[in-house]
């Protein structure tokens, strides 16, 4: 490598978050409105510019925290997004990452020094995002839709306990699509994604429902 080559020059590394929820069986994603250029004005995801002193995890958290509030986030990285001229200021290759929460678990800031708002959007209504955040955003999407059903990647998203129609219901929302119930839990029972605790939730005038855990 010959560091004085032009071409190795004006160089960086973006970190980005798809970070979603299901809320009232709407499936949402947490995006903030930039205060300043490039792209003023428009909604992103979450993320910015990793510093030289750390590694990108480290400068995921970071910005996680300086753009909404919000830490202790388990998230994964699962794309890189890396054409010339993604980002107008300068070489930028993005690092991609995508998390599940419960959104009322959670509080954020609605605005930031960097930042002019923020909130959790519906996928069939998201607006115009800056930069390539509209790619990584369908991708990490159509990645979630393939992870739910062979890993435990919703955890995030309940409680320790929960019922059936609870995970279903989540399940339905982000695939857009019905789903027999009956298949369903043996599905996820057969790929050891979630095990029958033996415990009951007792439910006013009604059947107790079982309650199931991650493995």
């Amino acid at each position: 490598m010959d560091i004085k080559n032009p071409l190795y020059k004006n160089q960086g590394i973006h970190v980005v978050l798809a970070l979603f929820t299901v809320e009232n069986g709407k499936f949402k994603v947490f995006l903030i409105q930039r205060k300043n250029e490039p792209f003023k004005d428009k909604w992103i995801l979450i993320g910015g510019a990793c510093y030289n002193n750390e590694d990108v995890d480290s400068a995921m958290k970071r910005e996680l925290l300086e753009k909404t509030g919000m830490k202790d986030i388990h998230f994964q990285m699962f794309n890189v997004y890396s054409k010339p001229d993604r980002s107008p200021v300068c070489r930028m290759i993005a690092i991609a990452y995508l998390g599940v929460i419960d959104c009322n678990r959670v509080k954020y800031l609605k605005e930031t020094t960097k930042t002019q708002d923020a909130d959790w959007f519906e996928i069939s209504h998201i607006p115009e995002l800056g930069y390539d955040h509209t790619e990584i955003l369908g991708d990490s999407i159509e990645f979630l839709k393939k992870k739910i059903f062979d890993s435990a990647i919703l955890k995030d998203l309940f409680p320790k306990y929960f019922t059936l129609p609870d995970i279903h219901n989540a399940y339905e929302s982000i695939l857009n699509k019905k789903i027999d119930r009956r298949n369903f839990r043996k599905r996820l029972l057969q790929k050891n994604i979630i095990a029958d605790t033996g415990m009951v939730q007792e439910v006013a005038g009604k059947k107790p429902a079982k309650l199931y855990k991650f493995v």
